[in-house]
């Protein structure tokens, strides 16, 4: 493992949160330790500025378990949001894959009433 890898764990463990991964069937999942970066770029969708919500997380979770690739639509549940994957780009280190950004939309969350907030 090289200085580019040990960086990126570090970065992220210091900075990010604990976020669940998930096919959009809801199985498997898998906790990941994900760092959100402030959003850059705005896009317009209908008229409204809308964000997408890239979301650094390291490989290491994903390589212990059967989960594979992060995939479009998948779920990345960040605390009670939830965002859909549109993109998963991965990151290498060499020819080894040493971490993920994730790019998706939505963040929808449900309040007590049910409806979407």
């Amino acid at each position: 493992m090289s200085y580019r890898t040990e960086r990126r764990r570090r970065q992220i463990r210091a900075k990010g949160r604990t976020m669940q991964l998930m096919r959009p069937t809801g199985t498997p999942s898998v906790p990941v330790m994900a760092y959100a970066p402030p959003p850059q770029a705005v896009a317009l969708e209908t008229g409204a500025a809308v964000a997408p919500f890239v979301a650094q997380i390291t490989n290491d979770e994903l390589a212990t378990t059967t989960y594979g690739a992060p995939r479009t639509n998948d779920i990345l549940m960040d605390g009670d949001r939830r965002y859909a994957l549109k993109d998963a780009q991965p990151v290498y280190d060499g020819s080894t894959i040493c971490g993920w950004t994730l790019i998706s939309s939505g963040g929808e969350t449900n309040d007590i009433s049910g409806s979407l907030v």
